[in-house]
């Protein structure tokens, strides 16, 4: 995030206008406008001071120094990571910033106790003994009634015993699913999020239009690489399709094509 990015997200947190900030702080409303602009000017330090006190972080914050808003000077021996942990965060081989969205999503929590639940073997037991009873009544049907092996009823209760990993996989599977929905749902907006255009979309797209220009097959060859790099093959001049197309003749991409053995009606 950038500077003005924090500034105004601090502000929107508040449902403050600019006016109402200006109020609480005694900082003009332009010079605060300003601060939340591309091309924002250089905050005071007076007033870098004083928006971190009325916000309640620190001025290393508002600065994008650190993500840290109430915590700066944490102790890492009070955070309890190990070492291997300390290590990865500082080694730039993961996104920090999406752990921590990950690690303080409402329902992060619930994705932990369920894990520590199965890792610890707490239910364990009770897994045990539901299976024990059901194999136990299977075992019952079979010595009284020594039915068909195809008995739909037996398999029914042979298919009712229930795996502890299975259980376990599929409800920590639709916590970890609604936590990564919400993240995604709350970066779509993003500026530097990858376009959801797909490329192979795009591509048929560039080929229709190649399509419906006259002349050869080679022609629309030419037309379709000169879309992927961005010239308009339709600003050419007769001089440069001729090079172009004796240069595309050369490709064997163009070789291998249906194209170079087919003529255009």
């Amino acid at each position: 995030m950038t500077v003005q990015e924090r500034l105004k997200d601090l502000r929107v947190e508040r449902h403050l206008k600019l006016e109402d900030l200006a109020a609480a702080t005694g900082i003009s409303k332009s010079a605060l406008g300003s601060y939340e602009t591309e091309d924002y000017k250089e905050i005071s330090h007076g007033n870098l001071v004083t928006l971190a006190k009325f916000y309640g972080v620190s001025t290393d914050y508002l600065l994008c120094l650190t993500e840290n808003r109430n915590h700066p000077n944490t102790e890492l021996t009070e955070l309890h990571l190990s070492d291997d942990m300390v290590e990865l965060l500082k080694s730039g081989r993961i996104n920090n910033r999406l752990l921590c969205e990950i690690a303080t999503h409402k329902d992060f929590a619930t994705l932990m106790t369920d894990t520590e639940i199965y890792v610890d073997g707490i239910a364990t037991m009770r897994f045990q003994d539901l299976n024990s009873i059901l194999e136990a009544v299977r075992s019952e049907v079979l010595s009284r009634y020594q039915p068909a092996g195809e008995d739909t009823h037996l398999k029914a209760l042979q298919a009712s015993q229930i795996q502890e990993e299975d259980y376990f996989c599929q409800v920590t599977h639709r916590t970890w699913d609604a936590i990564l929905h919400d993240i995604w749902e709350a970066h779509k907006d993003d500026t530097d999020r990858a376009p959801d255009v797909s490329n192979a979309l795009k591509v048929m797209k560039d080929v229709q239009r190649a399509m419906r220009l006259p002349g050869s097959f080679l022609d629309m060859f030419c037309a379709i690489m000169c879309k992927q790099l961005q010239i308009r093959y339709e600003k050419l001049t007769e001089q440069e399709r001729t090079a172009l197309k004796n240069l595309m003749k050369k490709s064997q991409i163009y070789r291998d094509s249906p194209l170079s053995r087919q003529k255009r009606r």
